[in-house]
C-alpha cells in the first residue's frame, strides 16, 4: 500500500496571482505530486495550497515550495487579516493512507530540519510534531505574529526548534514557519449579517474550546480573574477541539467567524454551524451562510447532509451526491461562490478508482457491451443487474418512508435504505472491477515467453490474474445475496403499492447471482490451485441454494399482496 501524505502549506500571499502561480508551479510540476486545491483569500492575503504525494517525496516537494515562497514573498511589507508570522506561515503534513502518525511526525521533523538548516528560516514544530507540550498549540507558537518575532527570539523559552534564533535581514524577509504533523483540520468560516468584529468575536468565544477570559461582574470592563499562578481564568466554550476568531472581510463587506476544527470526530461541522446560528440570533444577528477553506473530508459533508435530512424526517437512503447537495444548501456553502464537491472533497480529488464503465450513460454502456470487445462481459453485467435490484429495493424503502400516514416509520425505512445504498455502491464498483480482472488476464497472457524465466513469470501472473477473476464474481454473488435481506423486508413491510418493484428486484438479484457464478466456474477451469477451486465452488453453490430458497419466500409474499 502506498504511504500517502497530504501537505497544506499556507503562504502569506493572496492577491498577487503571478507570485501565487510561481509558488504553486513548484509542486504542480513535481513528479509524483498531485495538486488538489489552491484557495487564495484577498482580505486575508493568504493562499491555502493542498497537494498529496507518497511519503518519500512529500518532504522534498514541500521544501522546494517553501524555498520558492521565501524567494518571492517579503514579510516586512505583508499585511492581511489572518494571523501570520512567515512567508509560509504553516506547513502541516497529514497522513492519508498506509502511514502512521508517528511516521508522519518523522517526516515533519525532517522537513523542519532542512528548512531551518538549508533555508535559514526559523521553524516551530507544533501539533504532533511539537518538541514540548506548550508548542502543540499553533496559537502559542504564532503568538505575537511576525511583528513579535524579534522579542520571541530573545526569550529562551521560545527559541525556534530549527533554524536561526535571530531577527537578521534574511529572517526579516522570510519570517518564521510553523511545521506540523496533524490529522485533518477543517478551516471553516461562518458569515454574519454584521460588520462588527466585536460582535463576531462574542459568538466565537461562546463556541471555541478556549472560551473567554473571566472578568469580575461578568462585564467586559471588569477586572480579569486570575488563578494561583497568575494566569487568566477562562469560561470554556461549547466545543472541544475548536478554535475561533471574528474578523471583518472587506472583500465581502461582512464580518465572519473563522473556525479551525482540529478533530472532526469530536466536533462535527454541522453542530458548529447550528450553534453559531443559535448564539448569533441571541445577539440580534443572523448567519447568512458559510465557506470552507481548502479541501474537506467527505465524511464531514455526508454527516452534515444526513443530520439535516434527519431533522426534516426524510430518508437518508439517497445517493451520496444528493446528501452532499443537502449539506451544501443547509450550510450555505455556495452563498459566496460556487461550491463544486468534485474539487473540494479530498477523497474525490485523490480517488484513483477506474470507473470507465460505471460512469457511462445507459446507451453507451449497452453499446460497448454489444461491441466486438469481450469486455465488459457477463460478470460486469451481473454486477450492474444486482445494482439495479438493490436500487429498486432502496426505492421501495424511500417510498415507504414518505408514505402518507406512515410518519412514525420513516426512520426504520431510512436505515434499511441506507444499507441498500451501500450494497448498490459496492456493486457499481464491481462493474469496473470485473472488466479490469478480465483485462489483467489478457495482459498476463501477452507477456513474453522467450525463455524459461520469462515463461515462469508469465505463468505466475496468469495464475494470479485468474484467481482474481474468480474472486471478483464471487464477491458479486456475496454482495448481491446481502441485498436479499432488504428485498425481503420491503416485501413484508414496504409500501404495498410498490410490491411489483420488490418482485423485479428479486428477479434482478437472482439473475445477477446466477450470472456471476457462471463466471466463477469458467475461470476456475484455468486455475491450478484445485483446493481453492473446490472451496469456492462449494461456497458458490451454497449461495445459489440459499438464493433459491429466499426467492420462493419473497415471490410468495409478492403474489399474496398482488392477489388481494
Amino acid at each position: 500500500m502506498k504511504k500517502l501524505v497530504e501537505c497544506v502549506p499556507n503562504i502569506s500571499e493572496g492577491n498577487n496571482q503571478s507570485i501565487i502561480k510561481k509558488i504553486v508551479e513548484v509542486v504542480e510540476k513535481y513528479p509524483g505530486i498531485k495538486l488538489l486545491n489552491v484557495d487564495p483569500g484577498k482580505a486575508t492575503n493568504r493562499t491555502v495550497i493542498t497537494f498529496v504525494g507518497e511519503a518519500e517525496i512529500i518532504v522534498d516537494a514541500a521544501f522546494k515550495l517553501i524555498s520558492k515562497a521565501k524567494e518571492l514573498i517579503d514579510m516586512s511589507i505583508h499585511q492581511g487579516e489572518h494571523p501570520r508570522m512567515g512567508a509560509v506561515d504553516v506547513c502541516p503534513l497529514i497522513p492519508i493512507s498506509g502511514i502512521s502518525m508517528d511516521e508522519t511526525v518523522e517526516l515533519a521533523r525532517r522537513l523542519s530540519e532542512r528548512v531551518g538548516n538549508e533555508l535559514s528560516i526559523p521553524v516551530y514544530c507544533y501539533e504532533y510534531a511539537a518538541t514540548e507540550e506548550k508548542r502543540k498549540n499553533l496559537a502559542n507558537c504564532r503568538a505575537g505574529e511576525y511583528e513579535g518575532l524579534e522579542n520571541k527570539f530573545n526569550d529562551d523559552a521560545w527559541k525556534p526548534d530549527f533554524g536561526p534564533a535571530e531577527f537578521n535581514d534574511e529572517v526579516k524577509k522570510s519570517g518564521a514557519t510553523a511545521i506540523s504533523a496533524r490529522y485533518f483540520l477543517v478551516a471553516y468560516n461562518v458569515n454574519l449579517n454584521t460588520t462588527s468584529t466585536r460582535r463576531a468575536n462574542s459568538v466565537a468565544f461562546d463556541l471555541r474550546e478556549a472560551g473567554r477570559i473571566k472578568r469580575e461582574g461578568g462585564k467586559l470592563t471588569g477586572k480579569i480573574i486570575k488563578d494561583n499562578k497568575g494566569n487568566p481564568k477562562r469560561t470554556p466554550g461549547f466545543f472541544k477541539n475548536l478554535k475561533g476568531i471574528g474578523w471583518f472581510i472587506k472583500e465581502y463587506g461582512i464580518a465572519q467567524i473563522s473556525y479551525n476544527i482540529t478533530n472532526i470526530n469530536t466536533t462535527p461541522l454541522h453542530e458548529v454551524f447550528d450553534k453559531t446560528c443559535e448564539r448569533a440570533q441571541i445577539r440580534g444577528m443572523r448567519v447568512t451562510g458559510s465557506e470552507l477553506i481548502g479541501l474537506v473530508p467527505k465524511k464531514v459533508l455526508i454527516e452534515a447532509g444526513k443530520y439535516y435530512l434527519t431533522k426534516q424526517k426524510r430518508s437518508n437512503a439517497i445517493p451520496e451526491s444528493e446528501i452532499i447537495h443537502i449539506a451544501v444548501k443547509s450550510l450555505g456553502l455556495d452563498e459566496l461562490g460556487n461550491f463544486d464537491p468534485n474539487t473540494r472533497i479530498i477523497e474525490y480529488m485523490i480517488d484513483e478508482k477506474n470507473r470507465n464503465l460505471s460512469n457511462k450513460s445507459l446507451v453507451d454502456f449497452a453499446n460497448i457491451t454489444s461491441s466486438e470487445s469481450p469486455a465488459p462481459g457477463g460478470g460486469s453485467i451481473s454486477a450492474y443487474c444486482g445494482a439495479l435490484g438493490a436500487s429498486l429495493a432502496v426505492m421501495v424503502s424511500n417510498l415507504s418512508a414518505h408514505k402518507r400516514g406512515w410518519d412514525d416509520k420513516w426512520e426504520y425505512f431510512s436505515k434499511i435504505g441506507e444499507k441498500g445504498m451501500l450494497i448498490q455502491s459496492k456493486l457499481i464498483d464491481l462493474v469496473d472491477e470485473d472488466t479490469d480482472a478480465f483485462n489483467s488476464i489478457m495482459q498476463a497472457y501477452s507477456m513474453p515467453k522467450n525463455s524459461d524465466e520469462e515463461k515462469k513469470i508469465r505463468d505466475l501472473n496468469i495464475q494470479a490474474a485468474t484467481k482474481n477473476a474468480i474472486e471478483i464474481p464471487y464477491e458479486i454473488m456475496k454482495v448481491c445475496f446481502d441485498s436479499l435481506e432488504i428485498i425481503k423486508k420491503m416485501a413484508i413491510k414496504g409500501n404495498p403499492n410498490s410490491i411489483t418493484d420488490v418482485g423485479v428486484a428479486m428477479h434482478c438479484v437472482k439473475a445477477a447471482i446466477n450470472g456471476a457464478f457462471l463466471n466463477v466456474k469458467i475461470n476456475c477451469n484455468e486455475l491450478n490451485d484445485k483446493s481453492f477451486v473446490r472451496n469456492i465452488i462449494k461456497s458458490g453453490k451454497n449461495i445459489i441454494s440459499n438464493t433459491n430458497s429466499e426467492e420462493k419466500n419473497i415471490l410468495a409474499i409478492v403474489d399474496k399482496v398482488l392477489s388481494k
